[in-house]
């Protein structure tokens, strides 16, 4: 395995990527090159190709960003679940070959055929889940009708919007870019992202979005109010029958701004969706609280593999 020959993220590498997603059908968010190209700065990535495998990693990530779990070492390297036929046996593959390493935002299903496995308790290997990384899917027809006593807070925020603003909903547009970067740096100003690291690097990774719009292909949907953005969000089908959400951004100033982008880019855009992954709420305590009021019918449940020390 020779890493000597792994490259940066480009635009140019979309269809390379496209490609091996509509091959190995994904459940994880990460998996779009949308969200590959945006956060590709953030974590430094680098990909490669090895045995019909596309592999990403970082050798940075767990130097500046997050600490290893084994932290008594700067030098673990970072990846995501290798996209291919096998990739088990390329996680295995790589600890015995690199070492150093942490595997995450790996599905369940990878865990279930290594745990147990010869070599995966020769390597002392172990799966600790990643529960701030689960990812939140959502019937898409029962998040759009918000029907029942379940949705019912929702459902009188959405309320509340549509009855008391002037609003006009459109879908995004190279011409209309500019007005979700507006909102974007009001929002940004707001929570005084400049003091929160997380909040800087999301906000440069939505320009990175925004920026290559048209190259990158994902749609959007922009919420006005007499002519002000109130919300923004973009996303594209992660799989045959599911919508991942990238992001999603409303103006506190505008109540019920969030459930209302929320339906009105579902009733608008992607209609032969059938469920909606809407990411991970990050271990945010706030953010966690928004997607479980909208009852995620199941997780995607990801983990960390590590090497016991």
């Amino acid at each position: 395995m020779d890493l000597t020959d792994a490259k940066k993220i480009t635009l140019q590498d979309k269809e390379l990527f496209d490609g091996y997603f509509r091959k190995y059908s994904p459940q994880n968010s990460e998996f779009t090159f949308t969200n590959v190209f945006m956060w590709r700065n953030y974590y430094n990535f680098l990909y490669f190709k090895y045995k019909e495998h596309l592999l990403l990693f970082s050798y940075d990530y767990l130097k500046t960003r997050k600490k290893p779990i084994n932290s008594g070492s700067k030098e673990y390297m970072y990846f995501f679940p290798p996209i291919g036929p096998y990739p088990e046996k390329i996680i295995l593959e790589l600890f015995e070959q690199i070492g150093n390493l942490e595997v995450h935002r790996v599905p369940e299903e990878i865990c279930s055929k290594l745990e147990g496995t010869g070599e995966f308790t020769e390597l002392k290997l172990a799966c600790l889940e990643d529960r701030n990384n689960w990812d939140y899917i959502y019937d898409k027809e029962e998040i759009l009708n918000l029907a029942g006593n379940k949705y019912r807070q929702n459902r009188r925020w959405l309320q509340k919007f549509l009855s008391n603003y002037n609003y006009d909903f459109k879908i995004l547009t190279e011409d209309l870019v500019e007005k979700c970067k507006e909102l974007q740096l009001e929002w940004c100003v707001i929570r005084a992202c400049t003091e929160d690291e997380s909040l800087e690097a999301e906000q440069e990774a939505i320009y990175e979005a925004l920026n290559n719009f048209s190259s990158l292909g994902f749609s959007g949907g922009l919420l006005c109010v007499d002519d002000k953005c109130a919300a923004y969000t973009f996303g594209e089908m992660l799989n045959d029958n599911t919508l991942v959400i990238h992001i999603e951004k409303a103006h506190a100033e505008y109540e019920g701004a969030y459930q209302a982008i929320n339906n009105l880019f579902l009733k608008n855009c992607f209609k032969d969706a059938i469920y909606v992954n809407r990411e991970q709420d990050l271990g945010i305590e706030g953010l966690r609280r928004a997607k479980e009021s909208y009852k995620p019918i199941r997780m995607v449940k990801k983990s960390i593999i590590y090497q016991e020390i």
